[in-house]
């Protein structure tokens, strides 16, 4: 939503993981829109380094260089993650100190510093667990299954908790499984990214389980602009689900992927399943599109092309051929 009231020239917004794939294209949003923004944290291989942007490379748990970077701001957005829903069950208490350790170091330095609105990105694939029913609603019960998931619920109600005591003004966004441009193929999230990228070397899709997990896939365009729609929000609701509203298996996502860049044929390796992986999480968007007015505008299908449109470039291909294996971890 490109605003024309020039409600966002000259504000000052920090964007916590703006070199990163989500925060990049936020970034990205919140300069065309007239803001003064600065990115907090690394920087993606994959994400621009803009001039017209203040850079501050430091690292999250860095009280000195996250309190700089904060001093001024009105807008502050929080993406920053703590590794993956498999990772954090491999060390939860670590997890912990990364995610909502330093998310309260952040909180505490937020209302010091007077900041007006904080936005966190959520993980609506991960805190509700195993759902009793789909779509999902922010009303349904909240019972993760990786910690991961309960680092994200535990920064949620320390939220409600300074909202109730101090009035601080915050917003949650429970986001689904974003994908697009600058997302990376090598990590352990990213499941269309990391898709693509396979198909596009001829290397072998691999798939934890029998294929039939069900999940809620959004487009990154869409996604920042809920971003931009939650922090203009001013009602009195505080969680959101953002979403397409719509699932697929992982099946139908491989093949929906060979499709998008004419590959006839892809080889699929099935794994064992992971005790990390509910059967579906499709979300209920409906609270948004009420409130927010927002609702996806880009097809599944069209983001997947343009996705493997800019993988082409990463992968030096310009058609599908076989290859050797490969592993692709979803």
């Amino acid at each position: 939503m490109e605003t024309e009231d020039g409600r966002w020239a000259g504000r000052t917004c920090l964007v916590l993981g703006g070199g990163g794939f989500m925060g990049s294209w936020l970034v990205d949003a919140l300069v065309r829109r007239g803001a003064e923004v600065r990115a907090y944290g690394r920087i993606s291989q994959f994400a621009p380094r803009r001039e017209d942007v203040t850079w501050l490379v430091n690292d999250f748990a860095d009280r000195v260089a996250l309190a700089r970077a904060i001093e001024g701001a009105e807008v502050v957005f929080h993406l920053l993650g703590a590794g993956t829903p498999e990772s954090s069950n491999a060390d939860p208490y670590a997890n912990l100190l990364a995610g909502p350790g330093a998310t309260l170091q952040l909180l505490n330095l937020c209302r010091s510093e007077g900041v007006r609105r904080f936005v966190f990105a959520s993980s609506g694939g991960t805190v509700y667990g195993i759902p009793q029913s789909t779509p999902i609603p922010e009303s349904a019960p909240t019972h993760p299954i990786s910690a991961y998931g309960v680092a994200k619920l535990t920064i949620e109600k320390y939220l409600h908790l300074l909202g109730h005591l101090h009035g601080f003004d915050y917003a949650v966004m429970r986001i689904s499984n974003p994908f697009g441009p600058r997302q990376s193929p090598f990590r352990r999230q990213g499941l269309i990214a990391a898709i693509l990228y396979k198909l596009l070397r001829g290397a072998p899709v691999e798939i934890w389980g029998d294929g039939s997990v069900v999940r809620d896939f959004l487009y990154v365009g869409d996604l920042v602009e809920a971003f931009v729609r939650v922090a203009e929000y001013g009602g009195p609701v505080r969680v959101f689900n953002i979403g397409s509203g719509q699932g697929l298996s992982v099946n139908e996502v491989v093949h929906g992927a060979a499709a998008a860049i004419g590959c006839a044929d892809p080889r699929i390796v099935y794994k064992p399943g992971r005790q990390v992986d509910a059967p579906a999480n499709v979300l209920d968007v409906s609270l948004a599109a009420r409130e927010l007015g927002w609702r996806v505008e880009t097809p599944w299908a069209e983001g997947v092309r343009t996705t493997a449109d800019w993988m082409r470039g990463l992968t030096g291909r310009a058609s599908p051929k076989r290859g050797r294996e490969g592993d692709l971890a979803k």
